[in-house]
C-alpha cells in the first residue's frame, strides 16, 4: 500500500496540470498560437477567489488591508472567481489578439503580444496587493478532516482532503468538456472554425463568436486551477503562475499539440512522475519531470499522445 500515497498525489497534480494545460490547448486548437497569457490567468483566478472569500490583503500595495465587506461560501467564491478570469482572459483576446489577426499579422507578434499582456497583468497585481504569500484559511473546505487515513491503524497512509478534492474536480471538469466538445453544437461549431474558419463561416458559423467563447473558457479554466493550488500550497506572489504555466506548456506538448485527450493523459503522467521521485530528491522534482518530458520527446517529436494527424478541437 506504499504505492496508493504518491499515486493519489500524482494524480491529483496531474489532474491539476491537465486541467491548466487544457487553457492552452483550446487556444491552440483554434488559432494555432499559444497565449502566454494563460499564466497570469492562472494567477489572478487564485487572488480573486481568495478575495471573494473573505481573504484580506496585507499591508503592501493600492489595496494594503483592504477585503471585500463580504465573505462567499467557498465553492461560490471559486466559481465566480473562475468566471472573473473567464472574463479576463476575453479582455486578453480582445486587446492582444484580435487587433493582430484582423491585420493577419504573424503568429510570432501574437506570441509576443500575449507575453505582454502577462507581464502587465503580473505587474498590475503586485501594485495592488503587494507580493506577499497569502494562505487561504485552513477551514477553506468546511468540516472535512485535513487527511483521509487510506490505509491501518498500524501503518498509516495519510492522503492530504485537498489533494482528493483537487483530483475530484478536475474528473468533473474533464467529463463537463468532453461532453460540451463532443456532444453539443457549441462543440461542433468549434471543431469546424478549428478545421477551417472560412469554411465554417460559410456555413453560417461566426468564428470570432467561437474564439471569444475559447478564451473564456480557457480562463475559466485556468482560473480554477490556480484558485485549486492556492488551497492547496498558498498563493505564493503574482508570479504564483510562471512555475505553472511552463508545467502547463510541458504537458500540451507531451500529450500533443491541439490534442484535448492527450493533454489530459500527459498532464496525468507528468504528475505521477513528480510524485515518484523519493522525498531525498524533492529539490530535483522538476529536473525529473523535464527529463522525462525530453526523453519523451526525442522519441515521439509529436508527443506521446498525438495522431499520424492531431485532432484539433
Amino acid at each position: 500500500m506504499d504505492w496508493l500515497q504518491p499515486l493519489i498525489n500524482g494524480l491529483a497534480i496531474g489532474g491539476v496540470y491537465a486541467l491548466f494545460a487544457l487553457g492552452y490547448t483550446l487556444v491552440f486548437s483554434i488559432l494555432g498560437v499559444i497565449n502566454f497569457a494563460h499564466g497570469a490567468v492562472f494567477t489572478l483566478g487564485a487572488y480573486l477567489t481568495y478575495a471573494l472569500a473573505g481573504g484580506r490583503f496585507s499591508f503592501n500595495g493600492l489595496l494594503a488591508s483592504a477585503a471585500l465587506p463580504f465573505s462567499l461560501p467557498f465553492a461560490l467564491a471559486l466559481i465566480l472567481g473562475s468566471l472573473l478570469a473567464g472574463g479576463a482572459s476575453l479582455l486578453i483576446e480582445q486587446v492582444a489578439f484580435r487587433p493582430l489577426r484582423k491585420r493577419q499579422a504573424d503568429s510570432l507578434l501574437t506570441l509576443i503580444s500575449s507575453l505582454g499582456a502577462a507581464v502587465f497583468i503580473v505587474n498590475l497585481i503586485q501594485i495592488l496587493v503587494g507580493a506577499e504569500i497569502y494562505t487561504f484559511p485552513s477551514n477553506i473546505y468546511g468540516d472535512l478532516p485535513s487527511a483521509i487515513n487510506f490505509g491501518s491503524s498500524d501503518r498509516p497512509i495519510q492522503i492530504r482532503t485537498v489533494q482528493i478534492i483537487l483530483f475530484g474536480v478536475a474528473i468533473a471538469m474533464f467529463s463537463l468538456l468532453t461532453w460540451l466538445i463532443n456532444g453539443t453544437r457549441i462543440g461542433h461549431a468549434l471543431k469546424a472554425v478549428a478545421e477551417d474558419a472560412t469554411t465554417a463561416s460559410l456555413l453560417g458559423i461566426d468564428p470570432e463568436r467561437y474564439i471569444r467563447f475559447t478564451f473564456f473558457l480557457s480562463g475559466v479554466l485556468g482560473g480554477l486551477a490556480g484558485a485549486l493550488v492556492g488551497t492547496s500550497v498558498s498563493i505564493t506572489g503574482p508570479y504564483f503562475g510562471i512555475a505553472y504555466g511552463l508545467k502547463g506548456l510541458s504537458v500540451m506538448v507531451l500529450g500533443g499539440l491541439g490534442n484535448i485527450p492527450g493533454t489530459i493523459a500527459g498532464g496525468l503522467v507528468l504528475g505521477l512522475a513528480e510524485a515518484w521521485v523519493p522525498p531525498q530528491w524533492s529539490g530535483y522534482r522538476d529536473a525529473v519531470a523535464f527529463a522525462l518530458l525530453f526523453a519523451i520527446l526525442l522519441i515521439r517529436p509529436q508527443g506521446l499522445f498525438s495522431r499520424a494527424r492531431t485532432e484539433k478541437v
